[in-house]
């Protein structure tokens, strides 16, 4: 599912979300919990404000971000 996300600027965990957008709610990413490289994709590993877990892909060569995976708080 792709979603709008906004990022650090260059110079802070380049590319690094912010915040994103999902059905139209603004998420504020409170924990940067991991990172990694695939051939031709990034993927981070948040905890938002809302508690729960994401996992975000950015495109690099098209710059579009989709949300691969996302776990419920059980709190």
């Amino acid at each position: 599912m792709r979603v709008h996300v906004e990022s650090y600027p260059d110079g802070h965990a380049a590319d690094a979300p912010k915040r994103f957008w999902l059905h139209g709610r603004d998420i504020e990413v409170i924990d940067n919990i991991d990172q990694w490289h695939g051939p031709d994709y990034r993927y981070f590993k948040l905890k938002g404000d809302d508690g729960n877990l994401y996992i975000l892909r950015l495109d690099e060569a098209q710059a579009e971000w989709e949300l691969i995976m996302f776990q419920r708080s059980m709190g």
